[in-house]
C-alpha cells in the first residue's frame, strides 16, 4: 500500500517564516561582526553569504506576506 503524502498545513507558515527570518536576519549580523576579524578570503566569502542572506530575506518576507493574506481571506 503507496504512503500518502500529508496534507498541505499552512496554519502555522506566517510564524514559521518569520522565525526564519529572523534566523536569517541573526546570522547577518553575526557574520558581519565576524567579517572585522577574517582574512580577506574570509571576509569576500561572508560578503557573498551575506548576498545571499538578504536575498533570502527579502523572498521569505514577501513569501510571508502572502500568507498573511491568504490567512486574511481565510484560503487557509
Amino acid at each position: 500500500m503507496p504512503k500518502q503524502p500529508k496534507p498541505d498545513n499552512r496554519q502555522n507558515n506566517v510564524e514559521r517564516l518569520h522565525d526564519m527570518i529572523e534566523n536569517t536576519e541573526s546570522k547577518l549580523k553575526e557574520a558581519e561582526i565576524s567579517m572585522e576579524f577574517a582574512s580577506p578570503e574570509d571576509r569576500k566569502m561572508l560578503q557573498n553569504k551575506n548576498e545571499r542572506r538578504i536575498h533570502s530575506i527579502a523572498a521569505m518576507k514577501e513569501e510571508m506576506q502572502d500568507e498573511m493574506d491568504a490567512r486574511k481571506n481565510r484560503e487557509i
